[in-house]
């Protein structure tokens, strides 16, 4: 019997993964951070998902436990820690590496974009603003957003519809009213029906390239007359 394979992150691009090695009939480990993201991982007997969050050793172990023949890393464009970890562990254990990079998306014939370069940039240039916010960015950062002095009625989140996410906007201050918890990436014209339904005059986003719905927020934020806020990737 083949080794298996790990296919490392929930993303949209791991789960096609995953749907391949089960159509395949190849071993594959696949990785999420959240129950949530295991619940989207198809149901095969060739795919077993592990759930939880790994550091740089536990990364190490795991691969020498389960014998893994070749790892893909398919995690999001920014969580660029874990991806530093998982090359580390895999240079340490001798295991081949390849990365799932996503195509960056266009915006340089855009107007009304602004690229920050960090989620505190994006903080900082808000706050020399007014007028509605609709973040993307996921809950992670609602901490740093919260800086804003305005920020309750000012900013509206979209988040993944999962309890964690939603107990730590409520625990930051975010209204109920401004937390929209939906899973992406969505059309053109259900990001404009938001950015309507809230005023929004600012939309923050990650450039998360096509395949995490850029293009279809540009348009929409283009549409309602929206400035886009673009945090872009790290080096």
């Amino acid at each position: 019997m083949r080794s298996p394979v790990w296919i490392a992150g929930g993303t949209t691009e791991g789960r096609k993964l995953a749907h391949y090695a089960d159509h395949c009939h190849i071993r594959a480990y696949v990785s999420v951070a959240t129950e949530y993201g295991a619940s989207l991982v198809p149901d095969s007997p060739f795919v077993t998902v592990v759930t939880g969050r790994m550091d740089e050793g536990e990364m190490e172990s795991f691969l020498r436990e389960q014998a893994i023949a070749q790892v893909i890393d398919a995690t999001h464009p920014y969580a660029t820690a874990v991806t530093a970890n998982i090359r580390q562990a895999c240079r340490a254990v001798g295991v081949p590496y390849r990365r799932i990079q996503r195509r960056s998306g266009n915006y340089a014939e855009q107007a009304d974009c602004i690229a920050v370069h960090s989620v505190d940039e994006a903080v900082e240039v808000l706050s020399h603003t007014t007028g509605p916010v609709f973040l993307t960015t996921g809950s992670k950062d609602l901490d740093s957003f919260a800086q804003l002095p305005d920020y309750a009625q000012r900013l509206y989140a979209r988040i993944l519809p999962v309890r964690p996410s939603l107990d730590r906007a409520l625990g930051l201050g975010y209204l109920p009213a401004h937390i929209i918890c939906m899973q992406g990436p969505f059309t053109t014209e259900l990001n404009a029906a938001m950015f309507r339904q809230t005023g929004a005059r600012y939309v923050v986003t990650k450039n998360s390239g096509r395949t995490g719905g850029f293009q279809e927020k540009l348009e929409a934020a283009r549409q309602t007359g929206a400035k886009v806020i673009v945090i872009e990737r790290g080096e």
